[in-house]
């Protein structure tokens, strides 16, 4: 968990099933590298909301992993920037309390920033200023056993009225991408 000591407030809130997160994932086989089909879902994301970023991320104890990642002006996903320098942008890993996902995983519940600089406890997570990112939407992956694997999410540079109609959407994605899940771990087995 991480504190912003100006303002007392806890910015990254603290996550006792991480640990039961990380034996989820390793037995989904997902979580730790990228997966072409969360790659699509991402640009799917993208298409559907029409923003510029999409991710499907997990969340472990110390990182996020975005085994989907979508990017502008691309036809398929893209790294921003590199994995081993996050200060020049995003890549596929980021650190656990840089952005808005590990609250939602957290709550269990979807989130709408349509201004991240209107929520002095979201305004100065790294991510406002290290990205740039101003708005931002997205929704939990609750599994079949209850577990909240991660999110899928979407972004933007710019302020974004979302809306009910943002929230819904990407609540109904995040429910095929679990959908899509289930069906992979079944293939698997």
């Amino acid at each position: 968990m991480s504190y912003d000591p100006t303002s007392h407030l806890l910015l990254t809130p603290e996550d006792g099933d991480a640990p039961n997160r990380v034996v989820r994932l390793r037995e989904l086989g997902i979580g730790d590298a990228p997966v072409p089909e969360f790659d699509d879902f991402a640009r799917k994301l993208a298409n559907v909301t029409g923003a510029p970023y999409a991710m499907v991320n997990f969340i472990d104890e110390d990182r996020q992993y975005f085994a989907g990642l979508y990017a502008p002006g691309a036809d398929h996903a893209v790294e921003l920037g590199t994995s081993g320098n996050q200060s020049s942008g995003v890549g596929r890993v980021m650190a656990r309390d840089h952005g808005y996902c590990p609250h939602v995983v957290v709550r269990r519940k979807a989130l709408v920033l349509e201004d991240v600089c209107d929520y002095p406890r979201f305004a100065g997570n790294p991510v406002v200023d290290e990205i740039g990112i101003r708005s931002y939407l997205g929704a939990p992956l609750i599994d079949r056993t209850g577990m909240a694997l991660g999110t899928v999410c979407v972004v933007d540079q710019e302020p974004r009225p979302w809306g009910r109609q943002g929230l819904e959407t990407i609540k109904t994605l995040a429910a095929e991408l679990v959908d899509q899940i289930h069906r992979r771990e079944h293939e698997r087995s």
